[in-house]
Protein backbone atom coordinates (compact mmCIF):
# COMPACT_ATOMS: atom_id res chain seq x y z
CA UNK A 1 0.00 0.00 0.00
CA UNK A 2 1.19 3.38 -0.92
CA UNK A 3 1.92 5.60 2.17
CA UNK A 4 0.26 9.66 2.83
CA UNK A 5 3.17 11.69 1.71
CA UNK A 6 4.48 13.49 4.76
CA UNK A 7 4.43 16.81 2.76
CA UNK A 8 2.44 17.73 -0.65
CA UNK A 9 4.62 18.55 -2.79
CA UNK A 10 2.47 20.56 -5.23
CA UNK A 11 1.31 23.20 -2.06
CA UNK A 12 4.64 23.64 -1.19
CA UNK A 13 7.36 26.37 -3.36
CA UNK A 14 10.77 24.70 -2.59
CA UNK A 15 13.79 26.93 -3.83
CA UNK A 16 16.33 24.37 -4.27
CA UNK A 17 18.80 26.94 -5.53
CA UNK A 18 18.60 28.71 -1.73
CA UNK A 19 18.44 25.60 0.91
CA UNK A 20 17.57 26.70 4.26
CA UNK A 21 20.99 24.78 5.35
CA UNK A 22 23.33 23.95 2.59
CA UNK A 23 26.22 21.71 2.59
CA UNK A 24 28.37 24.07 4.70
CA UNK A 25 25.48 24.28 7.15
CA UNK A 26 25.22 20.31 6.91
CA UNK A 27 28.24 19.42 7.74
CA UNK A 28 28.22 21.26 10.95
CA UNK A 29 25.59 18.68 12.11
CA UNK A 30 26.33 15.50 10.29
CA UNK A 31 29.29 13.48 10.42
CA UNK A 32 29.59 12.19 6.98
CA UNK A 33 32.34 12.97 4.59
CA UNK A 34 33.44 12.72 1.06
CA UNK A 35 31.69 9.68 -0.36
CA UNK A 36 29.43 9.00 2.29
CA UNK A 37 27.91 12.80 2.18
CA UNK A 38 24.10 11.60 0.67
CA UNK A 39 22.76 15.08 1.11
CA UNK A 40 23.00 18.09 -0.94
CA UNK A 41 20.62 20.50 0.83
CA UNK A 42 17.69 20.53 3.62
CA UNK A 43 14.78 22.96 2.32
CA UNK A 44 12.04 22.91 5.22
CA UNK A 45 12.04 22.10 8.77
CA UNK A 46 8.65 22.08 10.46
CA UNK A 47 9.66 21.72 14.46
CA UNK A 48 5.82 21.74 15.54
CA UNK A 49 5.13 18.53 13.57
CA UNK A 50 8.76 17.22 13.27
CA UNK A 51 8.87 16.86 9.73
CA UNK A 52 11.75 17.72 7.38
CA UNK A 53 12.46 18.06 3.29
CA UNK A 54 15.59 17.60 2.16
CA UNK A 55 17.78 16.50 -1.31
CA UNK A 56 20.11 14.99 -3.08
CA UNK A 57 21.42 15.83 -6.53
CA UNK A 58 22.41 12.78 -8.22
CA UNK A 59 25.54 13.07 -10.40
CA UNK A 60 27.24 11.30 -13.05
CA UNK A 61 30.22 11.42 -10.37
CA UNK A 62 28.53 9.43 -7.53
CA UNK A 63 30.98 6.87 -6.36
CA UNK A 64 28.22 3.81 -7.36
CA UNK A 65 27.53 5.00 -10.85
CA UNK A 66 30.71 2.95 -12.37
CA UNK A 67 29.51 -0.27 -11.12
CA UNK A 68 25.68 -0.29 -10.53
CA UNK A 69 25.17 -0.85 -12.90
CA UNK A 70 27.27 -0.78 -15.58
CA UNK A 71 25.79 1.67 -18.66
CA UNK A 72 22.94 1.78 -17.02
CA UNK A 73 23.69 2.91 -13.54
CA UNK A 74 21.11 2.66 -10.97
CA UNK A 75 21.60 4.09 -7.24
CA UNK A 76 21.43 1.34 -5.07
CA UNK A 77 18.76 1.42 -2.34
CA UNK A 78 21.40 1.08 0.60
CA UNK A 79 22.31 4.16 -0.65
CA UNK A 80 19.07 5.97 -0.99
CA UNK A 81 18.18 4.65 2.79
CA UNK A 82 21.07 6.04 3.80
CA UNK A 83 20.24 9.54 2.27
CA UNK A 84 16.93 9.11 4.29
CA UNK A 85 19.14 8.51 7.56
CA UNK A 86 21.01 11.29 7.08
CA UNK A 87 18.04 13.41 6.88
CA UNK A 88 16.80 11.74 10.23
CA UNK A 89 19.97 12.06 11.90
CA UNK A 90 20.01 15.80 11.18
CA UNK A 91 17.06 16.47 12.45
CA UNK A 92 17.51 14.37 15.30
CA UNK A 93 21.42 16.14 16.44
CA UNK A 94 20.03 19.70 15.36
CA UNK A 95 17.43 19.89 17.44
CA UNK A 96 18.79 17.59 20.19
CA UNK A 97 16.43 14.57 19.87
CA UNK A 98 19.28 12.16 20.80
CA UNK A 99 22.59 12.30 23.14
CA UNK A 100 26.06 11.13 22.07
CA UNK A 101 28.39 11.81 19.36
CA UNK A 102 26.36 9.78 16.40
CA UNK A 103 23.02 8.83 15.15
CA UNK A 104 23.60 4.99 13.93
CA UNK A 105 21.21 2.58 12.69
CA UNK A 106 19.42 0.93 14.90
CA UNK A 107 17.03 -0.87 12.05
CA UNK A 108 14.68 -0.69 9.25
CA UNK A 109 11.03 -1.37 8.38
CA UNK A 110 8.88 -1.44 5.75
CA UNK A 111 11.15 -0.82 2.74
CA UNK A 112 9.36 -0.14 -0.21
CA UNK A 113 11.39 0.20 -3.62
CA UNK A 114 9.07 1.48 -6.74
CA UNK A 115 11.14 3.17 -9.19
CA UNK A 116 14.86 3.44 -9.85
CA UNK A 117 16.95 6.51 -9.42
CA UNK A 118 19.58 7.89 -11.81
CA UNK A 119 22.24 10.00 -12.52
CA UNK A 120 20.75 13.34 -13.45
CA UNK A 121 18.08 13.37 -11.00
CA UNK A 122 17.00 15.37 -7.84
CA UNK A 123 16.29 12.93 -5.06
CA UNK A 124 13.78 14.75 -2.84
CA UNK A 125 14.02 13.06 0.61
CA UNK A 126 11.26 13.60 3.18
CA UNK A 127 11.13 12.38 6.99
CA UNK A 128 8.85 12.89 10.22
CA UNK A 129 9.72 11.78 13.71
CA UNK A 130 7.04 9.05 15.05
CA UNK A 131 8.40 8.51 18.42
CA UNK A 132 11.46 9.57 20.49
CA UNK A 133 13.47 7.33 23.47
CA UNK A 134 14.68 10.27 26.02
CA UNK A 135 18.14 11.09 24.06
CA UNK A 136 18.78 7.55 22.98
CA UNK A 137 16.83 6.72 19.80
CA UNK A 138 14.35 7.97 17.03
CA UNK A 139 12.18 6.49 15.01
CA UNK A 140 11.82 8.29 11.44
CA UNK A 141 9.23 7.84 8.66
CA UNK A 142 10.77 8.71 5.55
CA UNK A 143 10.08 8.95 1.64
CA UNK A 144 11.64 9.97 -1.44
CA UNK A 145 10.62 11.49 -4.60
CA UNK A 146 11.71 11.92 -8.26
CA UNK A 147 9.77 14.17 -10.02
CA UNK A 148 7.22 14.45 -8.14
CA UNK A 149 6.88 10.54 -7.90
CA UNK A 150 7.11 8.42 -4.78
CA UNK A 151 10.14 6.03 -5.80
CA UNK A 152 10.71 4.43 -1.99
CA UNK A 153 9.61 4.50 1.63
CA UNK A 154 9.60 3.10 4.97
CA UNK A 155 10.46 3.58 8.97
CA UNK A 156 13.83 3.73 10.49
CA UNK A 157 15.50 3.72 13.92
CA UNK A 158 18.18 5.75 14.44
CA UNK A 159 20.10 5.15 18.05
CA UNK A 160 22.93 7.25 19.99
CA UNK A 161 26.50 6.28 19.46
CA UNK A 162 29.39 7.64 21.57
CA UNK A 163 33.11 7.25 21.03
CA UNK A 164 34.98 4.88 23.37
CA UNK A 165 36.66 6.97 26.21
Amino acid sequence: MRPEPIFDLEQLELDFDNPLYDLDEIRKVNPQRHEMEQLSGILLVDEETRRTIGFKDITESEFWVRGHMPDFPLMPGVVMCEAAAQLGGFYARKFKLIKGDFLGFGGMDGIRFRMPVQPGQRLVLMARVLNVRAGKRCEFEFQGYVDGRLVFSGTMIGVSISRPE
